[in-house]
């Protein structure tokens, strides 16, 4: 997922928890701390139980977009833990303790932290993981050390199928001949059977990215597919795919049910990725849906997805989605609402100028980033749109990343 800014350490020293009315949630009050919490840095608000860390964002919310409209209460998870799909382990060799060890890197570092469990991650998931890091020597498999740039494994990353179960396991690995390959897939699908592909994914660059460009098939199909909105998803392993299924589900039919669709509208769809959002308009009300990506591989599975999940009322391009929409509104055509999900930096004046150009009757801005988010809508409010509805959503919990819904309408 995307790195964002912090958005600052919560001052709850003394503070109440939030009252019933201020978030959506059946969550238990409760919470257990991560023993890695302060080295691992991933989960910033777990000193909080989890009914004030659904407050603390809400004030986020609040303080930063509530001077445009109300800002409903933010709809957290009843259950908080394990929720991510896909999880990525780094892989190095523990001078001291001399043995290898799989984790996450310690926040601002290159140092990896072990990690057995954890408590935001697929409990599959980890486990897989776990095996691979013991079957490791037996298969005279070396981790890849960045300082001598000598090894062979740099990362493990597992998918799995919320809806369907399939699982995906990418082995990043720093050379390309990977010795033993079809005895190691048959015992790690020996002792896991679940995993219905395994994809060896070659990355020999020095860099901080996790995954190249190079990708080679070992087992299965090379990719897995979810259900989310009634549509059938294909997730390669480059692929972008929202981690919370639970959430995602929600956040998407709330976004829809606030575009207003009643069947005859023409939806774009900005920043598609594999097209989840922009086929569950597609079955939930649009009369006609586009989507646009960069991502080359996103747009193919996009296609695909379309085809399996029986949309045929939607197409997909592989373009700059500012260029598309200016070369539309060059063109004469029309579309009545435009869905845009940007990473977490958010979108570019170039980009809301080209929405400006096009004029939508709507915008559905999804953001994982409020901050940048609010600095868009400064934009936008600035050149003849106005926000009608802001519904902040918990993808993200025990993190202090939030997802917000913004709805505008023309002037």
């Amino acid at each position: 997922m995307k790195q964002s800014k912090r958005l600052g350490k919560p001052g709850f020293s003394k503070q109440e928890p939030a009252p019933e009315s201020a978030v959506k949630t059946d969550a238990p009050k409760s919470h257990t701390p991560c023993p890695l919490y302060r080295k691992c840095g991933g989960c910033q608000l777990q000193n909080m139980d989890y009914a004030r860390q659904l407050h603390w964002k809400q004030e986020q919310v609040q303080r930063m977009l509530g001077k445009y409209c109300k800002v409903q209460p933010i709809i957290g998870m009843e259950h908080p833990f394990h929720y991510r799909n896909k999880v990525q382990a780094a892989f190095a060799w523990d001078r001291s303790r001399k043995k290898i060890v799989s984790g996450v890197y310690q926040s601002s570092t290159h140092h990896v932290v072990p990690v057995e469990t954890c408590m935001t991650e697929d409990e599959t998931a980890d486990k897989i993981i776990g095996a691979i890091r013991r079957m490791m020597p037996g298969f005279h498999m070396t981790p890849y050390d960045e300082r001598t740039g000598k090894g062979f494994l740099r990362h493990v990353l597992v998918r799995r199928g919320f809806t369907t179960g399939q699982v995906m396991v990418v082995m990043v690995t720093a050379t390309p001949v990977f010795p033993a390959k079809n005895n190691f897939c048959r015992a790690l699908r020996q002792e896991f059977p679940e995993i219905t592909t395994i994809v060896q994914n070659l990355n020999d660059r020095y860099t901080s990215m996790v995954l190249g460009e190079q990708e080679k098939v070992l087992y299965g199909p090379g990719y897995i597919e979810d259900v989310l909105c009634g549509c059938t998803f294909r997730i390669s392993p480059r692929s972008f795919y929202q981690i919370n299924p639970v959430q995602t589900e929600i956040l998407y039919r709330t976004a829809l049910e606030h575009a207003g669709l009643t069947g005859k509208e023409t939806v774009l769809d900005a920043y598609c990725g594999v097209g989840t959002i922009g086929l569950a308009a597609a079955k939930l009300g649009a009369g006609r849906v586009i989507g646009v990506e960069v991502n080359r591989d996103a747009v193919r599975d996009a296609i695909a997805n379309a085809k399996t999940s029986g949309v045929q009322n939607a197409r997909f391009y592989c373009a700059d989605a500012g260029e598309f929409m200016v070369d539309m509104a060059e063109s004469g055509e029309k579309v009545d609402v435009v869905i845009m999900d940007p990473p977490r930096a958010g979108s570019d004046e170039a980009f809301l100028s080209s929405v400006c150009r096009l004029s939508p009757e709507k915008l559905v801005y999804i953001s994982c980033n409020p901050e940048t988010q609010a600095r868009d809508l400064r934009y936008l409010t600035s050149h003849g749109w106005k926000v009608e509805f802001l519904q902040p959503v918990d993808m993200f919990p025990h993190t202090n990343h939030i997802e917000n819904i913004a709805v505008l309408r023309r002037n």
